[in-house]
C-alpha cells in the first residue's frame, strides 16, 4: 500500500546539517512520539518468521523522511501549529541530556519561537500534512 492509501500521512523532518548519527537518533525519537500518540489501529500485528520467532509490530503506513534547513523547520513548525497539527519535536539541547525528564525540562525552558529545532514528527490528514511539508525535499 502506498502513502495515498491511508487517511493520514506520517512524516519526520530532520535538520539538514546534523551528523548521520544525530539524524538517525532524532528520527528514532520522533517516530517513538508518533507511535506513542497513535490510535491502536495505526500499529500492526506482531511479525513471525518461518521458524516461529516473533517480532514487535510496526506502523501500518509508510513513514516519509524529509530534510530541512533551520528556517524550513521553523516554517513547518509554524504551519503545523497554525493548523492544529500535533507535533513531536526534538531540539538541539536534547543532545546534551541523558533522561526523558531532562529532555522535557530542556524544552520547557525555551519559548516556542526560540526553540532550536532539529527535528519534527507528525501524523495528520493529507491536506494538513501536505501544507506543513510543502517545499521540503525528501531525505536522500
Amino acid at each position: 500500500m502506498g502513502v495515498a492509501d491511508f487517511p493520514t500521512k506520517a512524516a519526520v523532518i530532520v535538520r539538514d546539517d546534523l551528523a548521520a548519527w544525530q539524524r538517525l537518533n532524532v528520527t528514532g525519537f520522533l517516530v517513538s512520539g508518533l507511535v506513542g500518540a497513535a490510535e491502536p489501529e495505526a500499529i500492526g500485528s506482531t511479525y513471525e518468521d518461518a521458524d516461529g520467532a516473533t517480532y514487535l509490530p510496526l506502523l501500518v503506513q509508510p513513514l516519509l523522511v524529509f530534510e530541512a534547513s533551520p528556517a524550513q523547520l521553523k516554517r513547518s513548525h509554524s504551519r503545523a501549529t497554525g493548523r492544529g497539527v500535533a507535533l513531536a519535536i526534538y531540539t538541539a539541547e536534547m543532545f546534551t541530556t541523558g533522561t526523558d525528564e531532562e529532555n522535557r525540562a530542556a524544552v520547557r525552558a525555551v519559548r516556542t519561537d526560540d526553540l532550536d529545532l532539529v527535528g519534527l514528527g507528525l501524523r495528520a490528514g493529507h491536506r494538513d500534512a501536505d501544507a506543513v511539508l510543502r517545499g521540503l525535499g525528501r531525505h536522500p
